[in-house]
This record gives C-alpha cells, structure tokens and sequence, in this order.
C-alpha cells in the first residue's frame, strides 16, 4: 500500500492497519522449509594469502 502522499503518522498507521486486515492471511511456512537460523551455514574460506 503506498501511503507516501499522507503526511499525518497516526493516519498513515491507521491506513496501513486496515490494509493489512483486509488482504489475505499469508500461507503457512511449508514443514520442509528452514528457516533463517536452522539453515546450514556456509563455512568460511581463510581470507588473506592463497595456500598454493
């Protein structure tokens, strides 16, 4: 929703709250899907000089 044209803070919180009632729910998060912290994390190469 753009409200970039309301100036009022209030009003413009007001306007996005009933934006955010009236669309649809978002899907559930499917089982197999990580999410950010339960992702395996990419190990880091040593920086600096190159071994070989």
């Amino acid at each position: 929703m753009n409200t970039k044209n309301v100036t009022d803070t209030d009003e413009r919180k007001k306007l996005k709250r009933a934006a955010r009632k009236k669309c649809a729910p978002k899907a559930k998060r499917a089982s197999g899907v990580a999410r950010g912290s339960m992702k395996k994390k990419v190990k880091i190469i040593s920086k600096g000089q190159r071994k070989r």
